[in-house]
């Protein structure tokens, strides 16, 4: 940790352990605050809302800017969505089908609306379509990533200097709307129509009160970290292998497939070494995923440069203000219905609200708040990662260009 040229750079060590704390906060503010437990909100994007204000007021008191090493924060994304493969059991894939069919059309079809409405907003201020697409999916649905990938590329070919600072401004303000929307969203479904879920079984993600009176020793941990392990090593093989074709895929994906693969080819009986059972649905698989899931999103918020934004405001936040909006009403009139009106569809929409404004990680930080308070939602947790974390980025990589060269 030292100070250079105004910049305090926080090694890797230090970054995971103030995201800890940064969860830590989060939990214990939720705890006190009844309006953010009613509503979902996760306990890691209030601890890191407050810690990216706090960075901000040392910015601008000492005008010291705080870097982070953010190594670790990928790794955890990695540890978190091979959970989820590992958990994915073939029947619930195929049940999966047709909702995962619906929900990626509706995705799509809101995909076209996202981008419109950017483009019909910077009109309004006598700005460059392009500048609309940087409101538009390049940054919402597209998260930072997306963001930072063609940021450059539109500032060359469309003499936007500042692409750049406007797509990381939508990107961040949309990530922070996404966090807050889903819970919400889902807790007036759920009590509007007294939904339930139709079984009680264990969550893929956290674990219920009944479930952590039982507690799990070191060995059931020591053997979910293995079987993850397992299926990463598998994962990056997998990920190498696409690349020599030329498909490229963030490797949290390739993980994904290589757990959901693993899980239903590989019979529960077969031998290992740790002489247990795969640990599909176990708690300790559902433990690791909170704890990746929880420290990685703190670490996102918390890392936010927010006093960046300030010379952004005026197009910027009337494109936000239409995005959310027309995001809420999606989820609500259109996600809610079409994916049956059960609780099912409520967890899905908390997901969705996710997905529309923000990133993957914010739409199962969304549905896992709402899980934990309501019940499990297997079917929720294997199409909504399929969708936010596979084919939309396939079908934003041909959107993008089709927008920027047509509009």
């Amino acid at each position: 940790m030292e100070i250079t040229d105004g910049i305090l750079q926080l090694d890797g060590i230090f970054t995971f352990t103030l995201g800890i704390i940064v969860l830590f906060a989060g939990k214990r503010l939720n705890d006190a605050v009844g309006f953010l437990r009613e509503f979902s909100i996760p306990e890691p994007v209030t601890g890191g809302l407050l810690f990216s204000i706090l960075f901000a007021l040392i910015y601008f008191v000492t005008e010291t800017t705080v870097n982070f090493d953010l190594a670790s924060r990928d790794l955890l994304l990695i540890y978190f969505f091979t959970t989820i493969g590992i958990n994915a059991h073939l029947k619930d894939l195929l049940a999966g089908g047709k909702p995962l069919i619906i929900l990626l059309g509706v995705t799509v079809a809101y995909m076209f609306v996202q981008n419109l409405t950017g483009i019909s907003i910077a009109a309004l201020f006598d700005l460059e379509s392009a500048v609309g697409m940087l409101g538009g999916t390049v940054s919402l649905i597209g998260g930072h990533g997306t963001a930072i990938a063609w940021s450059p590329r539109i500032a060359e070919n469309y003499g936007i200097s500042n692409a750049m600072e406007i797509g990381i401004a939508c990107a961040t303000f949309g990530l922070i709307l996404a966090s807050l929307m889903g819970g919400p969203i889902a807790k007036i479904l759920i009590t509007r129509y007294d939904l339930k879920p139709e079984h009680e079984e264990p969550l893929d993600v956290g674990q219920s009160e009944a479930q952590e009176k039982h507690g799990i020793d070191y060995l059931d941990f020591l053997d979910a970290i293995l079987a993850i392990h397992i299926s990463g090593i598998f994962g990056m093989l997998l990920n190498e292998a696409l690349e020599e074709f030329g498909l490229q895929l963030p490797l949290f994906v390739t993980c994904l497939f290589a757990a959901i693969l693993i899980t239903n080819l590989i019979p529960k009986s077969y031998p290992r070494i740790s002489g247990k059972e795969w640990p599909s649905r176990k708690p300790a698989i559902a433990l690791i995923a909170d704890i990746s899931l929880g420290t990685f999103l703190a670490m996102s918020l918390m890392s936010m440069q927010l006093w960046t934004l300030i010379d952004l405001a005026g197009p910027i936040f009337t494109i936000l203000t239409a995005q959310f909006v027309i995001a809420v009403a999606v989820t609500v009139f259109v996600v809610f219905p079409v994916m049956g009106k059960n609780y099912d569809a409520a967890v899905v929409s908390a997901g969705f609200g996710g997905i529309s404004l923000g990133s993957t990680p914010t739409a199962m930080a969304n549905m896992s708040a709402v899980t934990t308070r309501y019940g499990a939602s297997h079917l929720a947790f294997i199409i909504v990662p399929l969708v936010c974390a596979f084919f939309i980025d396939l079908v934003n990589a041909l959107l993008i260009p089709f927008f920027l060269t047509n509009f």
